[in-house]
């Protein structure tokens, strides 16, 4: 009975918005002071009640554009920081819950999600770092993200891992690194560090707080040559001056982040820093990430591919 009535709530919803923007209700939280339980998180449910959506969260998710903020970058590799550009690109689609990519076409049966495109590019010397990573997490905010994947390109070759949450979590990876090659295996369902970052922008009083387990981003995985698991994580959540800080730290990794964003309504993401063990043997030292906005644009960027639209990245400082 909870799964047909599930489903004629999102029938429902399909229906009341635009197809390429299609949405569940989720009511987007301001408050960032709710401790929510870890265990409930872990193994949230698709059965799991979805969220209202204000008015202001489909005024601004569904308004044909897409929300793409640019971020001067000081990045740590090889036990030195080095200079270069982040750019967030956030959008609502409609996603296939069977084949879990985007839908060509309305149905029901489609879920709603808010999408996370990350990239970052950076040179080492005399070759750049190409690294992207995307979430796609239920607007509903009532499961894990339906599936997360990143990639790393550089010089000396290139790597690419992917997360799909079906009856459990089931991971793909590929490397160039002997001890890595190609891997395929099924996991326990956990906090996805990724689905956080779409997560705060949804409802930020619902992100996980206390004591957790928390599987690290798949960037950081594949960057710091880590076995994906879940990782004990102390999660915390303040607000000061219009601003959350939303912080993980990792004791285990001798790692912390920390996302500052808009206490207010779109809770846009204005920097954020990452703490971590960067190097290889004796040259391996604790040093700091930073990334610090530049710019936010809203605007249909699949539209402007043109010559005469490059100077859209010169406004967000590209």
């Amino acid at each position: 009975m909870k799964f047909f009535i599930s489903n004629l709530i999102l029938l429902f919803v399909a229906l009341s918005v635009p197809f390429v923007f299609m949405s569940c209700e989720v009511k987007a939280s301001s408050k960032g002071t709710e401790i929510v339980d870890a265990e409930s998180l872990k193994n949230n449910s698709e059965t799991a009640k979805p969220n209202l959506l204000s008015r202001e969260f489909k005024d601004y998710w569904y308004s044909g554009e897409a929300e793409i903020t640019s971020y001067k970058l000081e990045q740590a590799r090889y036990g030195e920081l080095r200079d270069g550009h982040a750019v967030l690109i956030f959008v609502t689609e409609p996603f296939l819950a069977d084949k879990q990519v985007k839908a060509d076409r309305n149905n029901p049966d489609n879920i709603p999600v808010l999408k996370l495109n990350s990239t970052k590019k950076y040179f080492t010397g005399i070759y750049p770092y190409s690294i992207m990573s995307s979430s796609f997490y239920p607007v509903q905010d009532n499961q894990h993200a339906i599936k997360i994947s990143a990639s790393v390109q550089e010089w000396c070759g290139h790597v690419y891992a992917q997360l799909n949450n079906r009856e459990d979590f089931e991971y793909e990876a590929h490397s160039y690194f002997e001890g890595e090659a190609d891997q395929e295996f099924k996991m326990e369902k956990n906090i996805l560090e990724n689905e956080l970052w779409n997560k705060l922008r949804i409802n930020p009083g619902g992100l996980p707080q206390g004591e957790l387990e928390v599987i690290p981003s798949l960037e950081y995985i594949r960057v710091a040559h880590k076995k994906i698991k879940p990782f004990k994580a102390i999660a915390s959540l303040t607000a000061q001056d219009g601003i959350s800080s939303y912080t993980l730290t990792y004791p285990e990794l001798d790692r912390t982040l920390t996302i500052n964003f808009g206490t207010a309504f779109p809770h846009t993401i204005e920097s954020w820093s990452e703490e971590f063990k960067s190097g290889f043997g004796t040259n391996a030292k604790i040093l700091t990430s930073k990334a610090t906005k530049i710019k936010l644009l809203k605007t249909p960027y699949w539209q402007q591919n043109g010559n005469k639209d490059i100077i859209l990245r010169e406004r967000l400082g590209l």
